[in-house]
């Protein structure tokens, strides 16, 4: 029995992997011509969106979206979901429309193939760096003049307590939001760090359902950047007692063994 249980794990993270990787290689010809001149990149992102669906239905696990209704098509907005998982941006990317763009770590710019795709759709970042973190404020800011909604994970990075716990948000999407008074909307994505832990040198997957809040949009007209921690922590709240009120019994704890599936 326990061998059955290990070979339809393995199984599933190989028929994942493939889903993951079969519609990005086949479509990767249209993304490099939309990623050729800025005014092909919202088609770019189409694309994107669609390798998200696609990869999302294909892992054959239940995705449950509450809250699209309170979002308008012509409103700019500053999403703020929670980071648990590199799952975060598919489910993203395939639950709200338009043409948004994401602020991510400058690493994602390093990735073979898919770097230079994100590095010319979306916004990079080296947190470490203060010019950087400056040039993607500046960028943030062009973006809603633009008409384009921005999405900033607030905690920055993945804690160890990923979907239980967030770490201290930073100040960024909540200036950006009071500063070009548009409203910020909290996200909260309980059960992705379940599907795909991070779990630094290997790859794990695990069978799990996946669920997103698109919570009530937060107005920002009439604050003040004196106002920047109140909404920070009217968002922190917002999203924590969300992820408190989900079931984490079935919590990522155990170390996973090296399998031919683990990256070097």
């Amino acid at each position: 029995m326990n061998w059955l249980k290990r070979t339809g794990k393995k199984a599933y993270s190989v028929w994942c992997t493939t889903w993951f990787v079969l519609p990005f290689i086949t479509s990767y010809p249209l993304f490099r011509l939309f990623v050729s001149k800025p005014q092909w990149y919202r088609h770019g992102h189409t694309l994107n969106r669609i390798w998200s669906k696609i990869q999302l239905r294909m892992y054959l696990m239940p995705v449950k979206v509450r809250g699209q209704e309170f979002l308008d098509p012509d409103q700019k907005y500053v999403f703020a979901p929670n980071h648990s998982s590199f799952i975060d941006i598919p489910m993203v990317l395939a639950a709200i429309p338009g043409f948004i763009n994401f602020v991510g770590k400058k690493s994602l710019t390093k990735v073979p193939l898919w770097g230079l795709i994100y590095d010319r759709l979306y916004i990079s970042v080296d947190r470490k760096s203060a010019v950087s973190s400056a040039k993607a404020y500046i960028s943030s800011k062009k973006s809603l003049e633009e008409g384009r909604s921005v999405v900033i994970f607030p905690e920055g990075t993945i804690s160890e307590e990923a979907g239980r716990e967030l770490l201290p948000f930073k100040d960024g999407p909540f200036k950006l939001a009071i500063e070009k008074q548009v409203p910020l909307v909290p996200i909260s994505m309980p059960y992705n760090h379940l599907f795909l832990p991070d779990v630094k040198g290997k790859l794990v997957i695990k069978y799990h359902r996946l669920e997103m809040t698109i919570h009530r949009p937060i107005p920002t007209e009439g604050l003040t950047l004196q106002d920047v921690e109140f909404l920070k922590q009217q968002t922190f709240s917002i999203i924590q007692e969300e992820l408190h009120a989900k079931n984490h019994e079935y919590q990522y704890r155990d170390t996973p063994s090296v399998s031919a599936l683990s990256p070097a």
